[in-house]
């Protein structure tokens, strides 16, 4: 027996069809009810976080303690634990040297580049509202690239080992500025020119390396493309404190402006009628995202994929509502570029492999299996 679908109360608002819910980018808080008491739905997020923090920990205790040198998973940990909160370890001088003065400071490199591009790429395909979408649509990885190879070019890696960092931030933020200032017409940010401006100065950038090629002998050469591949090896605590802070406020700062995110995903016009400054937004979270990431490309070159996929599995996880994904997303980038480096250090070990290889080869299968699923999405819309 058929049973009729319910009459429709007057003054009663629709049903939403039934259904599992497939839609994963629509605007937090237009989810229909479920009956459950407003401070749940808060439970499963706060659970994710907890075990993406006990994830990262455990992640920088293993890549501490794997190397040529093995150390104890437990000795590592008290090291690290004291370490952080300033106490005295009581372990032999040799393991805290190692572990604190030689690894510890790749680790925390690896977490901070992870953090910045993972945050940046949620930011990213909020904005642009799209799953596909990267830090690097606004080229600011290519003006980095262009600023080291222009530093390694012109001898000042030899001058200073802090010109060619520096070089690479300069170019990143600027290649940012030229982005934003070629996809902004009458105060008014439009994301589809500003997507087609920042693939121009991409391909420019690119062109322009590929012109120094022909121009440098052998040896340098090689440093270039090994620091176009991305790599942490010899990393000290200088290029730690020198790229936290930007990272911090970059990260941070995207935090803030989490609730203008989410309406955003719902468009621009339902955002400007909740009272949403769109313009205002969009040009902080453009800043935002280029400043951390500028200070990542500039540290550890060109890593990709991690904003790309990192962000997109945590959207699954977690939900669309971008004051969750944002720190988690952080927390898992983290914890992938840690582990995706200490794979790069030790799988072929004598040979260490650049960590861009690890990621790409990470992320390019996932790539195409988003480009197949959208496939089939279109096909059957």
């Amino acid at each position: 027996m058929i049973t009729p679908a319910p009459e429709k109360r007057a003054g009663e608002p629709a049903r939403p069809p039934a259904g599992p819910q497939t839609e994963r980018w629509s605007r937090p808080g237009r989810r229909p009810a479920d009956g459950r008491p407003s401070g749940l739905r808060y439970v499963r997020p706060a659970a994710v976080l907890a075990v993406l923090a006990a994830g990262l920990f455990a992640a920088v205790v293993l890549a501490t303690a794997v190397g040529v040198v093995a150390l104890p998973y437990g000795e590592t940990a008290r090291i690290v634990f004291a370490k952080l909160l300033g106490l005295s370890s009581g372990a032999a001088p040799a393991s805290e040297a190692i572990i604190w003065g030689v690894r510890m400071p790749r680790v925390a490199a690896a977490g901070l580049v992870g953090l910045a591009l993972a945050t940046s790429g949620a930011a990213m395909q909020a904005l642009f509202k799209n799953p596909l979408a990267s830090p690097d649509l606004i080229g600011v990885s290519t003006g980095g690239a262009v600023g080291a190879v222009a530093a390694i070019f012109l001898g000042w890696s030899l001058v200073s080992p802090w010109l060619m960092p520096a070089a690479a931030f300069a170019g990143a933020l600027a290649a940012a500025a030229l982005v934003y200032a070629l996809g902004t017409r009458a105060g008014r940010t439009d994301i589809a020119t500003l997507l087609l401006a920042g693939v121009a100065v991409s391909a420019f950038g690119g062109a322009l390396i590929s012109l120094l090629y022909h121009f440098v002998d052998d040896g340098v050469l090689r440093q270039i493309v090994y620091w176009l591949m991305g790599n942490l090896g010899g990393k000290r605590w200088e290029h730690v404190l020198a790229m936290a802070p930007f990272v911090g406020v970059g990260a941070m700062g995207l935090v803030l402006f989490s609730s203008e995110l989410n309406m955003l995903m719902g468009g621009e016009d339902d955002a400007k009628a909740m009272g949403v400054a769109v313009e205002r937004t969009k040009r902080w979270v453009l800043v935002l995202v280029a400043l951390s990431t500028g200070a990542a490309v500039s540290v550890a070159g060109i890593i990709g994929f991690v904003g790309l996929i990192v962000p997109h599995i945590l959207r699954l996880v977690i939900g669309p509502d971008h004051r969750w994904l944002l720190p988690a997303s952080g927390l898992a980038g983290a914890a992938f570029l840690i582990l995706a480096d200490l794979a790069a250090r030790t799988v072929f070990s004598p040979v260490e492999l650049r960590t861009g290889i690890v990621t790409a080869l990470c992320g390019a299968p996932f790539f195409l299996h988003l480009l197949m699923k959208r496939r089939e999405l279109v096909r059957w819309s």
